[in-house]
């Protein structure tokens, strides 16, 4: 018996929109990754937590430098519409009312992990990169760590750092110093 080759169907940015305003995916936690509607693990008490408090501590720093959004959709241009825990985007907030934030309005992302941690590392990064989105934090909740890319190229960028403690500045506000201890815990 011959066996055909399992395709995927891909959606676009736009069929996905659709599905969400007509009500489809209202009980689904998901988010569209090159072209696939992936489903997103529920938030542990750990992740839910150290995201809003890191989230909180960003605010404070950048003040009305930039947005800081929580959970919120941003678009990308390959079939991508990922909703990373933090992302710090340009102001001002009234043009996200058009548009979800586009890698030209992101200064930089970042997902808290634990269950998802290989998505976050494997799939997100690709999808990030190839978006040419500059900085992408990944604070893995099991190693106690920040993972920090940076300079996109292709599907990969070319610099990983993983910090424990210190401090860290975002590349696109080098002035600011970020606890890494307030990233952590």
């Amino acid at each position: 018996m011959n066996q055909a080759a399992l395709t995927t169907a891909k959606w676009t940015v736009e069929e996905y929109h659709r599905l969400i305003e007509n009500g489809f995916l209202d009980d689904k936690h998901v988010e569209l990754l090159n072209g696939e509607i992936v489903e997103m693990p529920p938030e542990g008490i750990p992740h839910a937590s150290l995201s809003s408090d890191s989230a909180d501590y960003l605010r404070a720093l950048l003040g009305d430098r930039a947005k800081v959004r929580e959970a919120k959709p941003i678009t990308l241009p390959n079939n991508s519409e990922p909703e990373p825990d933090i992302a710090i985007v340009q102001l001002p907030s009234s043009i996200y009312r058009a548009h979800h934030p586009y890698p030209e309005n992101i200064f930089w992302l970042i997902e808290y992990s634990n269950s998802s941690l290989t998505k976050d590392l494997e799939v997100k990064t690709t999808v990030y990169a190839q978006s040419n989105i500059l900085e992408y934090w990944v604070v893995d909740l099991r190693g106690d760590r920040l993972i920090v890319f940076r300079s996109p190229k292709g599907d990969e960028y070319e610099q990983r750092i993983t910090l424990t403690s210190g401090t860290i500045s975002p590349l696109a506000f080098p002035d600011l110093a970020i606890a890494v201890s307030h990233m952590l815990a």
